[in-house]
């Protein structure tokens, strides 16, 4: 195939993942309750009680966790797709189809992401209520680091779902893996300062690289115990890097689920 036909088959899959996203308006709204809770019941329950030095409020703090929570349950559990069309059918004819499985395959991830980086960017219009003051820059920066974000998610749980053959499977897998990665990603606590085993564990969570610039961006650099940025062997890594770390956990996702569905359906 050419590269336009590739490029064809890649927007034709994405364009129906964003048609079965605007068509199921339940999930639209069910995927903010959970950060909504977090952010005002923990905000508000927990802010009275943890110390913001001068610096950010936890509910400003936890506000750009709860917006990459939103994003990272959207990215993921997009590959529940796959397991669905697998169930009823319709990925047999797509994968029997004359086209490459890598353009069927980079077509869903970025159609997850997509959708993924939407529901992020309407979370933001939350941001007055919590105090936080969002500029076009910061709001440009938001959007790449959260679709980069979404992107790798998304490659994850399509790697995930292909070796899925019942819905239930994948849930309760992604259940498994999904939550743990959340509370060890910096999420509802800084990722400085912690017991050694707690930082070792943080550190090797890929999650962490993905929420923390999130947060440096929409809060700058303000000091205190709420403080963002990651250190790794007593480096304070920049923005850049940890988004180039996710761009390569990106790429090894995305390498992963075509290579996982190139063998024999």
């Amino acid at each position: 195939m050419t590269f336009a036909q590739e490029t064809r088959t890649a927007l034709m899959v994405w364009r129906r993942e964003l048609i079965r996203f605007r068509r199921n308006p339940a999930r639209i709204v069910t995927s903010f309750v959970q950060p909504i809770l977090y952010l005002f019941v923990l905000g508000y329950g927990l802010g009275s009680i943890v110390q913001s030095g001068g610096g950010a409020s936890y509910r400003q703090y936890l506000f750009p966790g709860t917006v990459a929570m939103n994003i990272i349950t959207t990215g993921i559990f997009s590959g529940v797709s796959i397991v669905w069309d697998r169930e009823f059918g319709f990925l047999r004819e797509m994968l029997v189809a004359p086209v490459s499985r890598a353009s069927i395959i980079l077509g869903k991830v970025l159609g997850g992401a997509v959708t993924a980086t939407v529901q992020g960017c309407v979370m933001l219009l939350l941001a007055p209520l919590i105090g936080v003051h969002l500029t076009v820059l910061s709001v440009l920066g938001f959007v790449a680091g959260a679709f980069l974000m979404a992107f790798s998610l998304t490659a994850f749980g399509v790697l995930v779902a292909s070796r899925m053959k019942k819905m239930e499977g994948f849930q309760v897998v992604m259940q498994f893996l999904l939550f743990p990665m959340i509370f060890l990603s910096g999420v509802m606590f800084p990722v400085r300062g912690l017991p050694s085993w707690l930082t070792v564990l943080t550190r090797i969570n890929p999650l962490t690289y993905a929420v923390d610039p999130l947060r440096r961006i929409m809060l700058g650099s303000a000091p205190g115990p709420l403080a963002g940025g990651v250190t790794l062997f007593g480096h304070l890594l920049p923005v850049w890097v940890e988004f180039c770390i996710m761009g390569g956990l990106a790429t090894i996702f995305l390498g992963f689920a075509i290579r996982a569905f190139s063998k024999t359906e």
